[in-house]
């Protein structure tokens, strides 16, 4: 080390020289040629050397070299690729490790420039690779591709690459190089080794220079799908728009986005409600005479919103009514869609879409990617809103929309119809189908813009817990204004809980989580028993007899090899409180009213397992719930963000379904758990917390994530991580049987979205989106076969 705590890069005379020799030497640098092979959707572009044409969405290079297999490391990938239309491309690597090939084993080649036509960069190969394929676009595109090399670098020259390029785009972005080599140097010194400082040097290059895939983006390539077959003269969808003194502008945009339907099938069933703007009459009274499917209603007195909403139903002939704000827009597709989707469910009564947000510019933006029908959510947040879907008997049926409510009138509508739905009855539909106006005083630019929207929405859900005869407390959440927490009563006198803890020395973690537990803990009845599993240590046998005395507090002994899923069975087994809580014994308590929390939704009738919040020691997120599908079988969302991060439109801000949760702090009734089977022997370590969940939703439960225990989880320090072969081989075994058993359920998570990556960090953009309608549950996955990466920390102790 250089004396004076400054980074080698800025003071080492040596090394610099050596990294310019090694910079002329990597120029004069050829790796063995790959030849790129049309495999699918491909066929050459006459009168263009090295250019083809894809009609298709999935477009698809086989690279053949002899070369294969290619050893896991470094390597520097080259290759000229220009895109012959514009911007359509998104180049991504799809590996066989020796397993067959599927999406969760690909890279997004994160260098490709679409303003160069030679494209290099550092690529890392986890294992040794049979094959590699090339998907260079996910829509039809005309492409010239050519030269493409794979070279093998050391180490030393695959950070030299990453470090100038980061420290590249951290100069075009504004940056000061010197700030970032002192970053560097920090971060050398801090993690310990530079296996650790590649880590983060690899974690700033691949995603150096904002060049993560954009909304933007996103809306160029997947936006313009094709619609739905038109069948014209089917029953018409009637549009419910109230008008007040809009702005001539934002009307005309919005009037256009009904003219603009792909589908003739609607009617707009327009309710001024007396405004005083005369330009709102000219640009109604014009449009009408354009279209005979637009009606006019001139309210005499002005009503607000809900009442002139309601003048708009009179209107409306239609079986379902479509919901629109006066000033938002519609998707070209909208109507189209929402009319395939009521033929293929037609079932459903009441449906909703994702949305974006849209600017004066007519920029789209800050998209909402919903999940399927959580009620949950719902009663936190208005996660249905636009676009909404509503049969029209059925809002006639509840008198239409409630005066006294205006500002959170359709969340108050969504609630009441709720009530009187089967689940199977309420859909939704995963496509932007909406875009709200954000403009200066609109409910898009934050529900502090209307403060009567606030208060209102706190009203609605409210009433909608009193009209269940529900006991439920709702507040504000401090920092999110819109959103609001339910507290969920207990029964008197609370349920007595068993907190089930297996633990194998290391006292020192089953002592800080005891002590946090008995310290913190403020419910009134309680146990903890302690599992020791084959500890061997005497100061563990000491702790142990010390616990013993305690009065509530069990030790139990479990001598056989280490099996999570065995050793919380039977200790189930053995207990006899209603509720059982499995805990880690690296768990640490913070909020004092963790078990009420936890038990509150537990005791919730259709209620299956309940999670919680869960921190690393530096106060960032662990797990805040289990999106499934994620990185092959499941992961945790916002791990590393912040603690108090809002997440996606405040999803970790709020109690809500999730598919599943981690069993580092997982409350049950044991009746419940029994029902089930318990957690599954075969899975011994990973994904047995998974696959519970999994069983209780499909037994009828629904499980709960919330927010509000929170805890420490000092993540796997007892068990360690899977560094041998050994336990990788046992951890492939596991996940092999994860995707064997639920098929294509693991990729169709409900608390998620299609148009969500499956690939990177749960809740960011898909590139392509995953198609909603083609899959059933229950079909098997593409791929039966184990997934070469780190899980998310599900379930290893």
């Amino acid at each position: 080390m250089i004396p004076g705590g400054e980074p080698p890069i800025e003071r080492g005379g040596l090394l610099r020289r050596v990294l310019r020799r090694l910079r002329r030497a990597l120029r004069h640098l050829h790796g063995p040629a790959i030849s790129l092979r049309p495999l699918h959707q491909l066929r050459p572009v006459e009168g263009v050397p090295d250019g083809w044409q894809s009609d298709g969405n999935d477009p698809q290079f086989e690279c053949v070299s002899q070369r294969f297999p290619v050893r896991a490391g470094w390597y520097l990938l080259s290759i000229e690729l220009e895109d012959l239309d514009g911007d359509r491309l998104e180049p991504t690597l799809y590996f066989d490790y020796g397993w067959g090939m599927h999406e969760d084993w690909s890279l997004r080649l994160g260098f490709f420039d679409p303003g160069r036509r030679r494209h290099s960069g550092v690529v890392l190969l986890t294992h040794d690779i049979h094959r590699l394929r090339l998907d260079p676009a996910g829509q039809p595109c005309r492409l010239r591709a050519r030269n493409m090399s794979l070279v093998r670098l050391g180490r030393i020259a695959a950070s030299w690459h990453m470090w100038r390029s980061v420290s590249e785009a951290h100069e075009a972005q504004g940056g000061q190089v010197g700030a970032l080599r002192r970053e560097a140097w920090a971060e050398l010194r801090q993690r310990g080794g530079r296996r650790a400082f590649a880590s983060w040097l690899h974690g700033r290059y691949t995603r150096r220079g904002g060049k993560a895939p954009t909304y933007e983006r996103w809306l160029r390539l997947y936006d313009r799908q094709p619609a739905p077959a038109s069948r014209a003269g089917g029953q018409p969808i009637s549009i419910l728009l109230p008008t007040y003194n809009t702005a001539e502008v934002w009307l005309r945009r919005c009037l256009d986005s009904v003219l603009a339907q792909t589908s003739p099938d609607w009617e707009l069933c327009v309710a001024d409600d007396a405004s005083g703007e005369p330009q709102v009459r000219s640009v109604l009274e014009e449009y009408a005479a354009r279209d005979p499917r637009i009606r006019i209603h001139w309210r005499e007195r002005n009503g607000h919103i809900s009442a002139a909403s309601n003048s708009a139903l009179a209107l409306a002939t239609g079986d379902h009514v479509i919901l629109l704000d006066h000033d938002d827009e519609l998707h070209p597709q909208a109507i189209a869609t929402v009319s395939e989707a009521l033929r293929e469910h037609p079932q459903w009564q009441m449906a909703y879409s994702d949305e974006d947000k849209i600017d004066a510019e007519g920029r789209r933006y800050d998209p909402y990617f919903k999940p399927d029908w959580n009620p949950d959510l719902l009663c936190g947040h208005n996660c249905v809103s636009h676009l909404g879907v509503y049969s029209r008997e059925l809002l006639t049926a509840l008198g239409g929309f409630r005066e006294g409510l205006e500002g959170s009138q359709d969340w108050d509508l969504a609630l009441r119809c709720s009530e009187q739905l089967r689940p199977d009855q309420i859909g939704h539909i995963p496509m932007v189908l909406y875009h709200w106006r954000a403009i200066e005083g609109s409910t898009a630019q934050g529900v502090e813009q209307k403060g009567y929207a606030h208060t209102a929405g706190l009203r609605a859900v409210r009433e909608h817990f009193a009209r269940q005869g529900q006991a439920a407390e709702v507040h504000e959440i401090e920092g999110i204004h819109g959103a609001f927490r339910v507290r969920h009563p207990l029964p008197e006198p609370a349920p007595r809980i068993s907190i089930i803890v297996p633990t194998r020395d290391r006292i020192d973690l089953l002592r800080q989580c005891v002590e946090s537990i008995l310290r913190h803990t403020t419910y009134p009845d309680y146990e903890i028993v302690v599992v020791d599993n084959q500890s061997v240590e005497p100061a563990s046998i000491a702790y142990f007899a010390q616990l013993a005395a305690l009065p509530n507090v069990r030790v139990r002994a479990h001598d056989r090899p280490f099996n999570y899923s065995v050793i919380n069975n039977e200790a189930v087994r053995e207990c006899a409180s209603p509720l059982v809580c499995l805990l880690n014994n690296d768990i640490e308590v913070i909020t004092p009213d963790w078990l009420e929390e936890l038990a509150s939704h537990a005791m919730r009738p259709h209620v299956g397992a309940v999670g919680a919040m869960l921190y690393y020691p530096n106060d960032t997120i662990q797990h805040a719930g289990v999106v499934t599908g994620v990185h092959g079988v499941a992961a945790h969302p916002y791990c590393g963000m912040p603690r108090g991060h809002s997440g996606q439109m405040a999803r970790a801000r709020l109690a809500q379904a999730m598919s599943a949760v981690t069993a580092a702090c997982l409350m049950v009734r044991r009746e419940v758990y029994q029902q089930v089977g318990g957690l599954d022997a075969t899975l011994q370590v990973a994904f047995n917390d998974v696959d519970f969940c999994l069983r209780l939703r499909r037994a009828g439960f629904s499980n709960v994530w919330t927010p509000y225990a929170e805890l420490y989880h000092h993540e796997s320090a007892s068990r360690g991580h899977e560094d041998t072969p050994q336990k990788q081989a046992r951890f492939e075994r596991e996940v092999g049987f994860m995707r064997q058993r639920w098929g294509v359920e693991l990729e169709r998570d409900p608390a998620y979205n299609p148009n969500l990556t499956l690939r990177g960090e749960p809740f960011t953009l898909a590139f392509p989106p995953r198609d909603w309608r083609q899959v059933e549950p229950g079909s098997p996955l593409p791929e039966e076969v184990a997934y070469p990466r780190a899980h998310a920390g599900t379930s290893v102790h």
